[in-house]
């Protein structure tokens, strides 16, 4: 999976369910940059090397970053993806599972979705 499209996944998840949508924008120094509407904004990385799930988990590692320091800066619950279990008090973890990059609970360990296919809220 190439990394635009690894990004377009991730992105699928961060429409359907954060209330702050990211500016996209290519950038030589950094690759692509993901902008908040305060003006910040974070860089993403393609790791070398792993399999395509493992370089979709870490994107989507990086990317939940980007929305957290989104969220809080926009005054929101700092909380993306939200546990449909336990909301508002912690994220799901991007890990994964039987060769496939999925959003854990962390508290249970239970799959909740694969990356790229949370239910829009």
């Amino acid at each position: 999976m190439e990394f635009a499209e690894t990004l377009e996944t991730v992105l699928r998840d961060l429409q359907a369910q954060c209330a702050v949508q990211p500016r996209i924008r290519a950038d030589d120094m950094y690759g692509i940059m993901l902008f908040a509407p305060d003006g910040s904004g974070q860089g993403l990385t393609s790791p070398p090397g792993g399999t395509a799930a493992e370089r979709l988990a870490n994107l989507a590692d990086q990317v939940q970053e980007w929305a957290v320091e989104a969220l809080w800066s926009a005054g929101a619950s700092a909380v993306w993806p939200q546990c449909p279990t336990h909301p508002d008090t912690h994220p799901l973890t991007a890990t994964v599972r039987t060769d496939t990059a999925v959003w854990v609970c962390p508290k249970r360990g239970t799959t909740l979705a694969r990356i790229g296919e949370l239910e829009t809220q």
